[in-house]
């Protein structure tokens, strides 16, 4: 194990200083720092996975889904959605540390949103009874013990970490604003911890889900508003959390997501450009203009407005996953354009 860069209880107080959180707080890379934009390069290649591995057999098979990605000549950086297990396999330093390697085995640079199957539900008698939290701590010790930079090859991000998350990053490439927000599945962490015998979430949890959905949001927020002020070409958000899952049930809990749906609708409205969100989570590739106009998500969130300008898109993921998503930012498109499009790679292998 990495030696920690937080002690628990540093951690926990940095936890508890989020919920004060200000919007000025969450910072963006400056156009200035961003190499493409020093090269004028208006076109640029990433890859999006999520879901992967996912079983004992994948994970066999997951350095050569790396090598595959990382041969790419084209790319300039890669995005993990999340989910790096199943949600049947025990949450160990072990395991983490497994992953961490096959991360590092990237020869582009490697942007990491966490998934609730590395911790949220890790309380799962499957996964080991851990505290949710405890296993977030660790999770960060492991994949984000970097602040400010990538896994894989080295590119600078702008990150919260000073606030305690510093998976919450965000950058500027090609005159396209990025943010990786770490939402996730199980209602975004609000699902109560049923193996550890709990049918209600504690108070310890609620507080983190508050602290973190205050950070995830001012991110959100001045990501859009420094793509506001630059005239970029489009934003891209990455979340786990598929929060417009076309398998969920009437119901179901899913308020925990409102806050971020509703920012959505304000920040892509008054954004008046293209807006891209990939997630993972729900397993399918799919796609779709969840908050258009007369979209079911806008009743059933109980959200104002709408946002007709957002494409949200989902990989394919979960065990036997036999391809990845390459995106792909055109160089001379305008912000009433086509600036991203992708497609779907099969593996080699």
């Amino acid at each position: 194990m990495r030696a920690p860069r937080h002690t628990r209880a540093a951690a926990g107080a940095a936890a508890a200083a989020l919920c004060a959180l200000a919007v000025s707080a969450a910072a963006v890379v400056p156009a200035a720092a961003d190499p493409a934009h020093a090269a004028d390069k208006d076109a640029l290649s990433f890859a999006v996975i999520g879901d992967v591995p996912y079983g004992a057999a994948d994970i066999g098979t997951f350095p050569s889904k790396v090598a595959d990605i990382s041969a790419d000549p084209g790319l300039d950086f890669a995005v993990h959605v999340g989910d790096i297990k199943s949600g049947s396999m025990q949450c160990t330093d072990a395991y983490f540390e497994r992953i961490r390697s096959d991360f590092d085995a990237f020869t582009v640079p490697l942007v990491y949103t966490p998934g609730d199957n590395e911790w949220t539900d890790c309380h799962r008698a499957s996964n080991g009874s851990y505290n949710p939290l405890e296993r977030l701590a660790t999770l960060r010790e492991v994949f984000f013990d970097r602040p400010g930079r990538t896994l894989g090859a080295t590119m600078p991000v702008a990150s919260q970490d000073s606030l305690g998350l510093p998976e919450n990053v965000s950058f500027t490439h090609s005159r396209v604003a990025f943010a990786a927000l770490h939402i996730v599945g199980s209602n975004n962490s609000m699902m109560p911890w049923s193996g550890l015998g709990l049918t209600e979430p504690t108070p310890e949890q609620a507080a983190e889900v508050e602290a973190r959905t205050e950070a995830g949001l001012a991110l959100m927020r001045e990501t859009f508003a420094a793509a506001r002020q630059r005239n970029d070409r489009a934003v891209v958000l990455f979340t786990q959390a598929d929060m417009f899952d076309p398998g969920y049930q009437d119901g179901w809990q899913i308020d925990a997501f409102t806050p971020f749906v509703q920012a959505l609708i304000e920040e892509s409205e008054a954004f008046g450009g293209p807006v891209y969100l990939f997630d993972g989570d729900s397993h399918s590739y799919h796609e779709d203009r969840p908050l258009a106009e007369g979209s079911v998500w806008l009743e059933r969130y109980g959200v104002e407005g709408s946002a007709d300008g957002l494409q949200r898109v989902t990989v394919d993921g979960a065990a036997g996953v036999d391809n990845w998503l390459r995106v792909a930012v055109a160089p001379n498109a305008l912000r009433d354009g086509d600036v991203v499009s992708w497609q779907r790679i099969p593996y080699s292998g």
